[in-house]
């Protein structure tokens, strides 16, 4: 009898120590929406800091470009920024990350970079690179849509008005302050469609990236991983495509190591910006 007591005594400690550790163990919510995540204002200043960094690249490339070829000089600057990322910004091991975050985050990420480096870099001339930038900078309208898709982000009152500004800004900014109408973007279309297209899916591949770091990377940064494996694409691509090794001058070494740290340096930030930062503030 007293053998039969103990052991029921045992097996209702146990269903009591399961039922505890059941009540307190983490789970994971299946769809993090966005609505619901703490915002962070140490996060959304980085967001903030990488758009000033990444105000300066359009220039920066372009003449870069200009100097090496559109994909050495691509692969010279993404080269530059994954040594700085890796000597500053050193990511936590991999094992902590969920691997569809890497294998997904890193391809759009990769590819993005090609669509944007290559369009720039194949652009006739500098007003047609100033009119891909106004294209690639479709990329926050397609965020804003892209959350309230897949990461159930309420739509607020201000969030049209503010892309409607943002574009506008970036049209007076980035045109230089001369005349801009969307006769001279069909023109230049025709001219050269190829690198408006590249541009355009730029645009949507970067919006797919930052709602795809925003539900799936739990916190981890993979930007030193993913700048290195852009730098890895563009070198092989540059060696597939044949284009000619130029010696760079002084000036071009210091422009590219420039380039690299501001590039590497805003994605960084940027990553941040989107793990923790304001997103709809971000992208307007």
């Amino acid at each position: 009898a007293q053998e039969s007591s103990r052991s029921g005594a045992r097996q209702s400690f146990g269903r009591r120590n399961f039922v505890s550790s059941a009540s307190i163990r983490p789970h994971r919510p299946v769809v993090a929406a966005m609505s619901v995540r703490p915002v962070s204002p140490a996060a959304t200043l980085c967001g903030l800091a990488a758009i000033l960094l990444w105000s300066t690249m359009i220039g920066m490339v372009r003449g870069i470009s200009s100097a090496l070829g559109p994909v050495v000089g691509a692969a010279a600057i993404y080269t530059a920024g994954a040594i700085f990322l890796w000597l500053l910004f050193r990511p936590a091991s991999a094992r902590g990350a969920r691997p569809v975050y890497l294998l997904l985050g890193g391809a759009l990420f990769v590819a993005y970079e090609l669509c944007l480096s290559l369009s720039l870099g194949l652009a006739l001339d500098d007003a047609q690179a100033m009119e891909l930038g106004i294209v690639n900078y479709l990329w926050p309208c397609f965020t804003i849509l892209l959350a309230v898709a897949m990461n159930g982000q309420r739509l607020r009152p201000w969030i049209a008005p503010g892309l409607a500004l943002c574009l506008g800004g970036v049209i007076r900014v980035v045109g230089g302050g001369s005349e801009w109408s969307l006769s001279s973007l069909s023109t230049g279309v025709a001219s050269n469609p190829a690198v408006y297209a590249l541009a355009f899916a730029g645009a949507l591949l970067w919006a797919l990236y930052c709602n795809v770091t925003r539900r799936l990377a739990d916190g981890y940064n993979g930007v030193t991983v993913f700048f290195s494996a852009t730098a890895a694409a563009l070198w092989g691509l540059a060696v597939l495509g044949g284009e000619p090794l130029a010696v760079p001058s002084a000036q071009t070494w210091f422009e590219v190591a420039a380039a690299g740290a501001a590039l590497g340096a805003g994605y960084a930030l940027w990553n941040v910006g989107m793990l923790g930062g304001d997103m709809p503030l971000l992208t307007t």
